[in-house]
């Protein structure tokens, strides 16, 4: 398998942005094309290439004006409509977070807090299986509604149009230094989206963080090249903290489910304390990450960008 495309010292700017767009977009296609892949994959990998897209977008706009704008909110309006299917996923993975997968997560998490470890009561055999039973039939459910052949038709048409206005792109005068400050400026946006205090701290807070964290890692692969192995670790790092904060949000979303008069009421009172525990868990380690991921000044991390390219360039 070729690598990614992504920028290198020395090659044009504009040039290497075309074929990321291009390789995004292939990808999103290649997902709607496999017959082999389950719905449950075609839903969660239609839902990444999406995101991986519309972070490249955000970074193209001052680029290519109004139509990569529009093509982000399209993308977006996309990737909601699978939502209710993908939640569904959500709600079973958090319930294996929460449940099963527990007591050895709970026990890393707290040997790095320094903390012994107090778990809530568990639930039943039983119960175990009848919620993840619950949770199965609703997910099948909604991808049985959500992913037929309209849906299909309406990605592919989607990609089609993408790909028709890359087409018209003129990227040739993009320099560097452009296309650095639009990193900065997501870097930015991430920094300033870290709670001031992580007590008490909500959902939606936290959701908004993801969203910038996923945005800053998907356009920080774009220059891996420039610093090949503190790069990968830092995008690691980004997907850390992504991954402990979508965590946390899958941990809402099951909450969600065990509210009044939804499928999973019964089970309220045991499943609100191992959701609190693991949201606990997660948002502590969330704090560590962000606090390293961030710990710059965006006007800093711009410098550092501009720096290394033109140590490379000039080599």
């Amino acid at each position: 398998m070729s690598p990614a495309p992504a920028l290198k010292p020395g090659q044009p700017v504009g040039k290497a942005l075309l074929d990321v767009a291009a390789a995004i977009l292939a990808e999103a296609q290649g997902v709607l094309d496999d017959r082999t892949r389950a719905p449950t994959l075609k839903v969660h990998d239609t839902r990444r290439a999406m995101k991986r897209w519309r972070a490249f977008l955000r970074m193209m706009e001052p680029f290519v004006g109004e139509g990569a704008r529009q093509l982000r909110i399209d993308g977006r309006e996309l990737a909601r409509s699978l939502g209710a299917a993908r939640d569904a996923q959500s709600a079973i993975d958090a319930f294996d977070d929460a449940t099963k997968a527990g007591d050895a997560a709970e026990a890393a998490d707290a040997a790095e807090e320094g903390e012994g470890v107090s778990r809530p009561p568990p639930l039943s055999a039983q119960s175990l299986k009848t919620i993840r039973k619950r949770l199965e039939s609703l997910r099948d459910e909604g991808e049985r509604s959500l992913w037929n052949d309209a849906v299909r038709a309406q990605i592919a048409d989607y990609l089609a149009q993408a790909r028709a206005q890359v087409a018209q792109w003129d990227l040739d005068a993009v320099r560097f230094d452009e296309f650095a400050d639009m990193l900065a400026k997501t870097y930015r946006r991430g920094r300033r989206a870290v709670p001031e205090s992580w007590e008490d701290i909500s959902p939606e807070e936290l959701h908004e963080l993801r969203r910038r964290v996923v945005e800053h890692r998907y356009q920080m692969e774009l220059i891996e090249p420039l610093w090949p192995r503190l790069g990968r670790i830092w995008v690691d790092e980004a997907q850390r903290l992504r991954t402990r904060l979508g965590r946390y949000q899958d941990l809402a979303v099951l909450g969600e489910k065990a509210a009044l008069r939804q499928p999973l009421a019964h089970w309220r009172a045991k499943l609100a304390p191992l959701i609190a525990e693991r949201q606990d868990a997660h948002a502590k380690a969330a704090r560590k990450v962000a606090a390293r991921l961030y710990a710059e000044p965006s006007k800093a991390f711009r410098r550092r960008l501009e720096a290394l390219w033109e140590s490379q360039t000039d080599n």
